[in-house]
């Protein structure tokens, strides 16, 4: 995924993305343990994927560059 197709997000899918990725990475090194793995090169992929993901958020920690903030769930009338 291109940097200003994460921009685009919100925090919290970016987030969520960047835990995604370190469950897929954690996983293809399984794979690799366990000699299931045919590309090797997805583990760069995804640690570059990580780490694209990370500065995006630093970013906006940073205030460098926003991110869109999640929207509040509106509260639904007559429920109490």
């Amino acid at each position: 995924m291109k940097p200003h197709d994460i921009r685009e997000k919100t925090l919290d899918e970016v987030t969520n993305d960047l835990l995604a990725a370190r469950e897929n990475l954690r996983n293809l090194k399984f794979q690799i343990v366990t000699s299931q793995l045919d590309k090797t090169s997805m583990i760069n992929q995804v640690k570059r994927e990580i780490a694209r993901l990370s500065t995006i958020i630093k970013e906006h920690e940073l205030g460098i560059r926003k991110l869109s903030v999640s929207k509040p769930t509106a509260d639904v009338e007559g429920k109490a």
